[in-house]
């Protein structure tokens, strides 16, 4: 019973936790110019590419790590 309690508790305070984030103001419009001589598009030119790369790299090397580990365990 405790179990189903602690469950409806956490429930309820990820439900009442996600509305108050709805809750905030909307960011102010950016300046004229963006600091620049002309006006720039939102968002920057952050480079994607590598971050994804690396994480894909690193998903694949931990889903080797877990297929190796698996068939060395002895069979019992």
């Amino acid at each position: 019973m405790k179990k189903y309690i602690l469950r409806l508790m956490v429930i309820t305070a990820m439900l009442i936790s996600s509305v108050s984030l709805y809750s905030q103001d909307p960011p102010p419009p950016p300046a004229d110019g963006h600091g620049k001589s002309t006006n720039q598009s939102a968002g920057g030119s952050a480079p994607l590419g590598t971050g994804i790369g690396i994480l894909l790299a690193l998903g694949g090397a931990y889903g080797a790590k877990k297929v190796y580990d698996i068939r060395k365990k002895p069979k019992e």
